[in-house]
């Protein structure tokens, strides 16, 4: 399983997510560029320590991260509140990339496209959407479930 955040604006949810990456010894992407400095200061308050030791991998824009995620066997699933299949009903499988969007405006059309799956968490009526940090956490702990990929 792997984590992939396209554009992420708020440095604090990154380094949460960053950090639920470190704990659970699941790979991250950051697809650039960021609504922030990218670096260690930014990360910080939100990631801890944990942040730093995270296995992170920076890619400098779709197209980069595009090519490297079609050199694996893994599906693109993106977490979207406009997804097809909820949650629940989803099967996931190893080598899995969980993509989520920017805070600001999720992602655009090509990126939805290039998707291989879209699945989204299920919610009272009359919400827009979860934190994004929140939503990792949530589909991350669903997906490593379902792998029996939990650290021992």
């Amino acid at each position: 399983m792997e984590i992939a955040l396209f554009q992420p604006d708020i440095a604090g949810n990154v380094g949460t997510i960053l950090r639920t990456a470190s704990c659970f010894g699941v790979p991250a992407h950051i697809i650039e560029p960021c609504g922030f400095p990218f670096g260690d200061a930014a990360l910080r308050r939100a990631g801890m320590d944990y942040a730093a030791r995270a296995d992170v991998r920076r890619h400098a824009d779709w197209d980069g991260f595009s090519g490297w995620s079609h050199s694996t066997a893994g599906r693109l699933v993106l977490l979207t509140t406009a997804g097809a299949t909820r949650l629940p009903d989803f099967a996931f499988a190893h080598g899995d990339i969980l993509l989520f969007g920017s805070e600001s405006a999720g992602v655009p059309p090509h990126v939805h496209a290039a998707a291989a799956e879209r699945v989204a968490i299920p919610m009272q009526p009359g919400f827009r959407c979860l934190n994004v940090a929140v939503a990792a956490g949530i589909a991350l702990a669903e997906a490593l479930r379902q792998t029996k990929g939990f650290p021992a």
